[in-house]
């Protein structure tokens, strides 16, 4: 089972007939663009079976040292798939038990052998 995220750069139009003065406003008509999809290299199954996902750091200006899975890694890391992709394949590479990635914005993501 392969994860499917959706990323939407929203642009809303709002339309509203109110020409006329006085008028009831219909409901607003919302539309939405520049939809984008972004998978995973590898499924959450297989993910979650080979590694336990710690997350220590700062996140949103909280302290953060807790066990994730692979949902709890993505919002961790805001929705940027690419990253993950590139933590996993570097995490699924490594020959230790364990695998440690440092990002610049003080997060520390361990991936332990399970």
């Amino acid at each position: 089972m392969k994860l499917n995220l959706t990323i939407c750069s929203l642009q809303w139009q709002h339309t509203a007939k109110s020409n006329q003065p006085g008028a009831a406003t219909p409901p607003p008509f919302y539309k939405r663009q520049n939809k984008i999809t972004m998978k995973l290299n590898y499924s959450t199954s297989e993910i979650n079976a080979n590694f336990k996902i710690k997350v220590f750091g700062r996140v949103n200006g909280k302290k953060v040292n807790t066990l994730v899975g692979v949902s709890g890694l993505i919002k961790m890391l805001d929705g940027a798939i690419d990253l993950v992709n590139r933590l996993l394949d570097r995490a699924f590479s490594s020959k230790g038990d364990k695998c440690v990635c440092k990002l610049r914005r003080g997060l520390q993501i361990s991936f332990y052998v399970f």
